[in-house]
């Protein structure tokens, strides 16, 4: 079994990357990808300890991207939809790809600090510093969400976003991120396999005919994987996404999404109770990757 879809205490996991790879290793899987948001800290710090156990450990990251709508599809006043990219097998990144990841944490930061701003201007007693300790190397929204709870602001961290911190909430603030198309094309010259992740949440969350048009726009720029299996996904849409990366002949990803205390729930490797990938996923992920080279 595999899990080519988690996060460490390096982005808004809860896990330490030490601590990540020895639960892997207890269930044990037989490889595992840190894909924390916008970074590469989590595997960087992860990998001797990987080895060190034996456990295969893919480098992976998972970008916050926008996806632009075409002009006619335009609404104003309502910003493009937040969309997710998984990149694989980026262990040795270009320089000019990680000089992109440092300017997307820049972005990140001004957000935070817009954010803390605008709580305190609700009369929320809440500042970056208490954030920090939390959210450490790289803190967002899910980290305000906890000391929210912490203070007693919120009931749960569902109410956190939706009170304060969605982007259509009371102290949300929009960050200035990448669109879809240019990350996929960052990845792809950085040295990896972009990959469109849990895709039940684009476009209305299952419209075939529309995603499809998508995956042709975006494979024409370098995309060249698509994550069929999710703890999100029903078996109904994971046998859709599956149709699609065949139609296109695009590698098939799957992982949980773990996320530890973060999302309650979500366990490593079997998601909710509905993933169970065997190791064959990942050895055709190579072959693609191999020719996309």
């Amino acid at each position: 079994m595999i899990d080519l879809h988690t996060h460490t205490d390096q982005s808004d996991g809860t896990a330490t990357p030490a601590a990540l790879v020895a639960a892997a290793k207890a269930l044990p899987l037989e490889a595992l990808a840190i894909t924390d948001h916008d970074t590469l800290a989590g595997y960087d710090i992860a990998a001797p300890r990987a080895a060190e156990a034996g456990l295969e450990l893919i480098c992976g990251i998972e970008l916050s991207t926008r996806l632009e709508p075409k002009p006619e599809d335009r609404i104003p006043g309502k910003r493009a939809p937040s969309v997710h990219l998984l990149g694989y097998f980026i262990d040795a990144p270009s320089p000019g790809f990680r000089e992109w990841i440092v300017g997307s944490q820049r972005s990140r930061h001004q957000r935070n600090l817009t954010l803390i701003a605008r709580l305190n201007s609700l009369g929320v007693d809440i500042t970056l510093d208490e954030v920090k300790v939390i959210g450490r190397n790289l803190t967002g929204r899910p980290h305000f969400a906890r000391i929210l709870l912490q203070k007693g602001y919120v009931k749960s961290n569902q109410e956190a976003f939706d009170k304060y911190l969605a982007d259509d909430a009371e102290a949300g603030v929009e960050r200035d991120e990448p669109t879809l198309f240019e990350a996929v094309k960052r990845v792809s010259e950085g040295g990896g396999l972009p990959v469109l992740a849990h895709p039940v949440r684009l476009l209305g969350g299952r419209d075939r005919a529309k995603l499809a048009v998508l995956l042709e726009e975006l494979i024409a720029v370098g995309l060249r994987g698509i994550e069929v299996f999710h703890s999100e996904h029903t078996p109904e849409d994971s046998e859709t996404f599956a149709s699609l990366a065949h139609q296109f002949d695009l590698a098939v990803t799957g992982g949980s999404d773990y996320h530890g205390g973060n999302k309650p729930g979500i366990e490593l490797g079997t998601g909710k109770g509905n993933l169970h990938l065997p190791y064959s996923v990942l050895e055709a992920i190579r072959e693609n990757a191999a020719v996309a080279r």
